[in-house]
């Protein structure tokens, strides 16, 4: 596990909760109306008619998108959470687990476990290179 993949755990779960709000609004609003030109041959002569309504494909396309990405998402995040957990020293799981799981600052988690920032930093670039 690499210090990018641990820094991204943030980021992707706050993109897991817009796509989650994104799929539960789809279709809302004007964002997948659509129309499409027919002929009218009620007077017996073709004339273009105008239909609106939803697009369908273009709904169901966007909802297997989001719920692909999701899924994908998803998988990235337990996997970091199982390396942290998987982590056998109990002081540096707790510090990967506050700092990357959590979102905890390093001066806070410092404050948490009783080392000063500096040996927090410490001991995740010293675990992070082994």
């Amino acid at each position: 596990m690499t210090r990018e993949q641990l820094e991204q755990y943030k980021s992707k779960k706050e993109e897991i909760r817009e796509l989650e709000h994104r799929l539960r609004h789809l279709g809302e609003g004007d964002s997948m109306i659509g129309y499409s030109t027919i002929m009218d041959y009620r007077t017996g002569y073709p004339q273009p008619q105008t239909v609106i309504g939803i697009d369908w494909k273009r709904y169901n396309n966007a909802k297997v998108r989001y719920n692909h990405r999701l899924q994908n998402l998803h998988e990235e995040c337990e996997e970091v959470e199982q390396y942290v957990e998987s982590i056998s020293d109990s002081m540096t799981r707790r510090i990967f687990r506050m700092y990357y799981i959590e979102g905890i600052s390093q001066d806070n988690v410092a404050k948490a476990v009783g080392y000063s920032r500096g040996r927090v930093s410490q001991k995740i670039s010293d675990f992070l290179k082994d």
